[in-house]
This record gives C-alpha cells, sequence and structure tokens, in this order.
C-alpha cells in the first residue's frame, strides 16, 4: 500500500495508473478509523481495478473548536489497519495547504435546500465545509466510484447533489451502516463514550427499530411523542432531535403519502459526545 503525503505524490501515482486505464475507487475519511470505514473499501475493491483511501480532518466542517481539537487523530494506526486488509492501494494524507492553498475558508454552496434540514439546523455552513473539502478530493483524486456510509445520509445526499450541479465525472455510492454488537452505529466519536455510555447509546437504534414497526401504523405525531417518551425515561442520553423525513428532500412530514420513500433519523447526546443515526422505514 502507497502511502502519498502529498497533493504531487498523489497526482504522479493517480497519473501512473490511470495512464494503464485502471478504474479508481475511493472513500475520504477523516481518520480514527475503524470496521465502518473498512466496510467502504470492501464495497470499493469489487468495483474497481484501484482503491485510494485518504485521511483528512477537515476543519471548516466543524462548528465547534472544541469539537475540532477533541476529533482523535491516529494516522498511524490508521495506515495500520488499511494496510492489514488488503483491500487499499494507496492512502492519501494530504496536508492542510493542498487542501486549502489559500487559507481555510469553505465555500458557499446551493444543495437545492438539502443543506437546510436537520443537521444544517443544528451546524450551520457545515455541509459548506464538506462540500469544499469533497469536491476538491474529487478534483485532485479523479475517482470513477466514491463510497460513503448511510450513517451520514443527509452527508451522502448533499455529495450526490453536488455532484449532479457540478457535473462531477464521478459515481457515488452508499453503504449501509455497519454497526456494533448492540446496534450502535459505529462511529469513530464512540471511542469517546464511557462504558456506561455506550451501553445507553443503544437506545438510538432500538428506538428507530420500534418507529419502524410503527410505520404507517401509529400517526407521525403519535409516534414522536413516542420516542421522546423514550428518551425522556432514559437517563445519561439527551435527544437533539427525532424526525421522520422525505428520503429525497430530506424535509420533514407529518403525513405518510403513499409514493414516498421515509427515513427516521435522530441525533443525540451521550454526555458531551454527539451521535447520529438513522434507519430506511419499510
Amino acid at each position: 500500500m502507497e502511502v502519498l503525503r502529498s497533493k504531487n505524490a498523489l497526482c504522479a501515482y493517480t497519473e501512473r495508473n490511470r495512464e494503464m486505464g485502471k478504474k479508481i475507487g475511493f472513500a475520504p475519511t477523516m481518520g480514527a478509523l475503524h470496521e465502518g470505514h473498512l466496510s467502504l473499501y470492501e464495497a470499493a475493491r469489487k468495483e474497481n481495478d484501484l482503491v485510494i483511501s485518504s485521511i483528512f480532518v477537515n476543519p471548516t466542517q466543524f462548528n465547534n473548536s472544541a469539537d475540532l481539537q477533541k476529533y482523535p487523530r491516529t494516522v498511524e494506526a490508521d495506515i495500520k489497519l488499511l494496510e492489514s486488509t488488503g483491500n487499499i492501494d494507496a492512502v492519501y494524507i494530504p496536508k492542510e495547504q493542498d487542501i486549502y492553498p489559500n487559507g481555510l475558508k469553505s465555500e458557499k454552496y446551493d444543495f437545492d435546500g438539502l443543506e437546510n434540514e436537520m443537521e444544517g439546523k443544528f451546524r450551520p455552513r457545515h455541509f459548506d465545509g464538506v462540500g469544499t473539502v469533497v469536491e476538491e478530493l474529487f478534483r485532485q483524486v479523479q475517482p470513477d466510484n466514491a463510497y460513503f456510509g448511510e450513517k451520514d445520509y443527509q452527508q451522502l445526499a448533499i455529495i450526490k447533489k453536488m455532484v449532479e450541479k457540478k457535473n462531477l465525472p464521478v459515481k457515488i455510492h452508499g453503504v449501509p451502516t455497519l454497526r456494533e454488537d448492540s446496534g450502535l452505529a459505529r462511529s469513530s466519536r464512540n471511542e469517546r463514550l464511557t462504558p456506561e455510555q455506550r451501553k445507553t447509546a443503544k437506545i438510538i437504534h432500538e428506538t428507530l427499530t420500534q418507529v419502524n414497526d410503527w410505520f404507517r401504523v401509529v400517526s407521525i405525531p403519535e409516534i414522536k411523542d413516542r420516542v421522546n417518551k423514550i428518551f425522556e425515561k432514559t437517563s445519561g442520553i439527551v435527544l437533539e432531535y427525532f424526525i421522520i423525513a422525505d428520503e429525497e428532500t430530506l424535509k420533514e412530514t407529518d403525513f405518510f403519502y403513499k409514493d414516498r420513500n421515509y427515513r427516521a433519523f435522530i441525533a443525540a447526546f451521550a454526555g458531551e459526545v454527539r451521535l447520529i443515526d438513522n434507519k430506511h422505514l419499510d
């Protein structure tokens, strides 16, 4: 596995392989890798000749500077983990100036309103930061296919919209959420949870599973009331939001229409650790 620590090294590597006609699969990360990330590369390996990872903690997508400082940085361990899978051909570890040559500033994007829902209401300009770094990485790596986890479903939808609006020559693939035995969605943030918080946090997935059972049987206002009561009765975790939204527009709905697809979303705090999850309702 090649370790590419500059934009110039990446460009030389991809140009060499592209000349040989190799199809490139890519999944960007912010490091602190876990099995959820590795599932992206398993998916990429099946459909591409070359699989590239990247590790870059992107400052412009953090609304809280303390959260940025606390984000785990485990680059050398991440490299070893990637190498051990046998699924990755190269990992790109850019310097800040490789991504932001003109200083740390995100572009302003119009994602047709997707950016204003859910996370966008609680994390202003977060998705401008996401769009900026992902677009730049796409332009540098020039992948044929790119892979993102469905745990961050809104991010996945926004990246698809960016590719559509910018007419970028890359196909975006969503990969199902990988979960711990308890059902908790795998996330780098889980490492900040105490054992007790980790045990409590499983209520997020358990609640989403219950919501799926109630889907189209119970009214949405009643579902919301039930979810709120579940979290009110569960100590150690605080619900930030629960919504049921149209999967295409991400707009919250108060009524189920037969011809639409819906997904339930939860954001909650276990102590200072913010956790998100979602589930397609079927």
